[in-house]
């Protein structure tokens, strides 16, 4: 009996160690990659919006919502391509691998693929699963996911369109179950849409009184089911994108170079139906988690590689740097993010690798130079960093910078051999919509205060910051009025 009573106290420190070990499981993750959305499209960033996205919003209800998250730019008029590699690698814009002709880096780390989401995952002993678009990413460090289901899907059915990224996520759950696969889990959730080409499901188009239009003779009609226009929208940018030929502002199906109302309204229509869609598809991924009793140890990301303009200040595209395109949706909930936070953050997409090991307890790749912002996920921090810079240089060079700090955002545009030189400075905080003089607000706020000599120092003080940042970053080129 005395040596019972003995062990007793022994079984259960055993059964409280067992017990304390299960509750220390490392976390889940399902990381949401969208294609092409502007964080204005939600109701989260843009209380006017009509898109209706409930598991979004509730994951921004239960979770921590970015303000100031970006995307750092692009060497190529396929935005999505150096902003996926960012995702992958940690690694800033200019010091990406090589790709093709359009970008070359000779001392970029050699394997870095081996450095990647994936690959950084496999070896933590987490089970990987990517599904996404096929092309205009970081194929390599694609490969590195275990399981692997790639597939452009912009179509409105069920095969063709978003419903196909979310079964291969449902089906990956689903074998889980089945071989009782107790490994934590990285899942890499992309969609194809909301990227065009626009087809949405019938119904989710006309909810947004949308249709497919193919016609180039003629407009697509006028339904009062359709968005309103955007509050920045103009026919017309005040002065050439810098970027012959673009597809984005040529070439899309339904719109063409046209920025007519009525085309506008319905794109931004077939826009909206393809983004409930992939609510939906959310939503049954966030359903099966929690069945599985895994929704509560499970970190989820929702963002956009990009955001896009659709008919905001005359652009169609991903290539400019207004905020409607720098900017991305970034939402974040899980163990330990209080609820129904909002916080500026001021986050690169750059930022993704470094922050989930930290959350996942791995040791950062010494590959990564970018930022953790864990800090601002626990609470401690507001942001990670005071300065924003993005770069568009994917068509004449070197194209578009443009440098953030507080309120203040400067953008300056040197293309075309020359032909094309701009500078517009905004206070945010006063002109959250980046207002032209073309917009008619003139009496109501001042616009541009580039040209205006009562903004001088400031904007001096926004042409150094910009300049610092260029080096900073690595950036190969110059403004027109820069020293090297």
């Amino acid at each position: 009996m005395k040596t019972l009573n003995w062990l007793i106290p022994g079984l259960v420190l055993i059964i409280a160690i067992t017990s304390c070990q299960k509750e220390q499981k490392p976390p889940n993750f399902l990381f949401v990659l969208v294609d092409d959305q502007s964080p204005f499209d939600l109701q989260q960033y843009d209380a006017k919006s009509i898109l209706e996205t409930p598991n979004i919003d509730k994951l921004a209800e239960g979770g921590m919502v970015f303000e100031s998250a970006r995307h750092m730019g692009s060497w190529s008029g396929a935005v999505c391509t150096p902003s996926r590699h960012m995702i992958m690698s940690g690694r800033k814009v200019w010091d990406l691998p090589s790709y093709g002709k359009q970008f070359d880096n000779p001392s970029c780390p050699d394997s870095l693929e081996l450095q990647t989401i994936g690959a950084v995952f496999n070896r933590a002993g987490y089970s990987t699963m990517r599904t996404c678009k096929k092309g205009n990413s970081y194929q390599a460090a694609n490969k590195q996911f275990i399981v692997l289901h790639e597939a452009s899907k912009r179509g409105g059915t069920e095969e063709t369109g978003s419903a196909w990224h979310g079964l291969q996520v449902l089906d990956y759950l689903k074998t889980r179950e089945e071989t009782e696969d107790e490994n934590p889990f990285f899942i890499f959730f992309g969609f194809s849409h909301p990227h065009d080409v626009r087809d949405g499901t019938p119904e989710l188009l006309a909810k947004y009184g949308a249709v497919n239009h193919r016609d180039t003779t003629s407009f697509p009609t006028s339904n009062p089911k359709q968005p309103g226009l955007q509050e920045n929208y103009l026919p017309k940018h005040p002065f050439f994108h810098g970027h012959p030929g673009l597809r984005d502002e040529e070439r899309v199906s339904g719109v063409w170079k046209r920025r007519d109302t009525l085309t506008i309204r319905n794109e931004l229509g077939r826009e909206y139906a393809c983004s409930e869609n992939i609510d939906i598809q959310l939503g049954k991924v966030l359903n099966k988690l929690e069945g599985m009793g895994e929704l509560d140890n499970t970190y989820i990301f929702y963002t956009s590689d990009h955001g896009i303009a659709i008919g905001r200040h005359g652009l169609m595209g991903k290539q400019n740097l207004y905020e409607h395109t720098w900017r991305v949706p970034f939402i974040v909930n899980g163990p330990g993010i209080k609820a129904g936070t909002r916080v500026e953050g001021n986050i690169y997409l750059v930022d993704i690798l470094p922050t989930l090991c930290d959350l996942a307890g791995i040791q950062i790749p010494e590959t990564v130079n970018s930022l953790s912002f864990e800090p601002v996920l626990k609470g401690e921090k507001e942001s990670i960093r005071e300065v924003m810079y993005g770069v568009y240089s994917g068509g004449t060079k070197p194209g578009m910078r443009c440098v953030k700090k507080g309120d203040w955002k400067l953008i300056k545009y040197d293309m075309m051999d020359g032909a094309v030189r701009e500078t517009q400075l905004f206070n945010l905080a006063e002109n959250p919509h980046e207002y032209l003089p073309e917009h008619g607000k003139s009496g109501e706020l001042e616009t541009n205060l580039a040209n205006n000599p009562k903004y001088a120092n400031k904007l001096a003080e926004m042409e150094d910051l910009l300049l610092e940042q260029m080096k900073k970053n690595n950036d190969p080129y110059r403004m027109w009025d820069q020293e090297n």
